[in-house]
C-alpha cells in the first residue's frame, strides 16, 4: 500500500504538465455492510472521506484516473434491531486507505451537454485495521487478539487476516459542467472486498479457555461483551463454536459524496487528440 501511494506520488508532478489532465477531489461520507450492520446501503453511523486524484479523458465517453481515497467506518451491535445481536454488545472502528485505478463511462458528451449520468468500475488495494475501546476508554486492535482463535492449534482452519487487501470498486453518478475548468459531480461508489473481517468478526465462538489461554483476558473479554451491559452476563448466550458472524458473507465498503474535477493546462483546452480546439471550440469536456 506503502508503495503504491509513493509512486502514485511520484508520478503526480509529471501529470500536472501534460494538457489534459485534471486534479480530482472528493469529499463525503463512508460507511460498510457486514457482520455488524447488516443493510447493503445506509447512512446510518456513517464517517467521513476524503479522496484525491488525477484524471485523463482518452476521448469524449471514456476516461481514466488514479484515486487514493481515505475513510473511516465503524459500527455497534447496540443499534441492531436483533436483541440477541444487541447482547453481544460488539463494536469496532476502523480507517480505510484505499488506492485505485478506475475506468469512467460517461453516457453523454459533456463537450455539448451540461451534464451525465456515468458509470466507473476499476482495481486497487486497501487498508484496514478495525479497533475498539473498553469501557475505561482505552484503544485496542483486534486483529493481534485473535478473538475467534486464530491462529490457535484447535483452530488450524483459522489464520489471521491480511489488513491490506485487494479490492473492486465500481460505482456511478452524476456529473455537472459548470465551466471550461471545472465540473462537479455526486458518486456513489461501492467496495467489493474479498475478507470478512472488517468488522474482526467472521465465524463462531471459540472456546474462551483456550483463547484465555494462548491471547490472555482482554481477547476474551472482547470477543463477546455481554458483560459490559446493565444485567448482562459474562457467559456467552452462545455455546463455543456457534454463530458469531457469517463467513459465507464478504464485508462491503463504500463511499458518496462530491466530486471536484479541475482541469489543468495552460490557455484554452485541449482537444481529445491532443491538438488545440480554439476558443470557438471551447466547450469543458469533463469528468472525473
Amino acid at each position: 500500500m506503502r508503495n503504491f501511494l509513493m509512486a502514485f506520488l511520484a508520478f503526480l508532478p509529471v501529470s500536472l504538465m501534460a494538457q489534459g489532465w485534471q486534479l480530482v477531489g472528493f469529499g463525503g461520507v463512508a460507511n460498510y455492510q457486514g457482520d455488524l450492520q447488516d443493510r447493503r446501503f445506509t447512512t446510518q453511523q456513517a464517517q467521513i472521506a476524503l479522496g484525491m486524484g488525477i484524471q485523463y479523458d482518452i476521448n469524449k465517453y471514456f476516461s481514466v484516473r488514479g484515486m487514493a481515497n481515505y475513510g473511516r467506518i465503524s459500527a455497534d451491535d447496540r443499534f441492531n434491531k436483533d436483541a440477541g445481536l444487541r447482547n453481544r454488545n460488539l463494536n469496532f472502528k476502523s480507517q480505510i486507505l484505499e488506492g485505485s485505478i478506475q475506468a469512467i463511462f460517461r453516457f453523454m458528451d459533456l463537450e455539448t451537454k451540461k451534464w451525465s449520468p456515468y458509470l466507473v468500475a476499476g482495481v486497487g488495494v486497501f487498508g484496514f485495521d478495525p479497533y475498539t475501546h473498553d469501557t475505561l476508554g482505552n484503544k485496542f486492535y483486534l486483529q493481534p487478539l485473535g478473538t475467534e482463535g486464530q491462529g490457535l492449534a484447535a483452530y488450524p482452519e483459522r489464520e489471521f487476516y491480511k489488513r491490506v487487501q485487494l479490492v473492486i470498486p465500481f460505482g456511478g453518478g452524476v456529473m455537472l459542467r459548470v465551466n471550461d475548468r471545472i465540473t462537479l459531480g455526486y458518486e456513489v461508489g461501492l467496495r467489493k472486498t474479498f475478507t470478512d473481517y472488517l468488522d474482526d468478526v467472521s465465524t463462531t465462538y471459540a472456546d474462551p479457555d483456550q483463547l484465555l489461554a494462548a491471547r490472555g483476558p482482554l481477547a476474551v473479554e472482547l470477543a463477546y461483551r455481554g458483560d459490559e451491559l446493565k444485567n448482562g452476563s459474562a457467559n456467552p448466550n452462545y455455546p463455543t463454536g456457534s454463530v458469531r458472524g457469517g463467513p459465507e458473507f464478504k464485508d462491503w465498503y463504500y463511499f458518496q459524496g462530491i466530486t471536484v474535477n479541475f482541469r489543468l493546462g495552460s490557455g484554452g483546452r485541449s482537444g481529445y487528440n491532443g491538438k488545440s480546439m480554439g476558443r470557438q471550440l471551447d466547450c469543458p469536456r469533463n469528468i472525473y
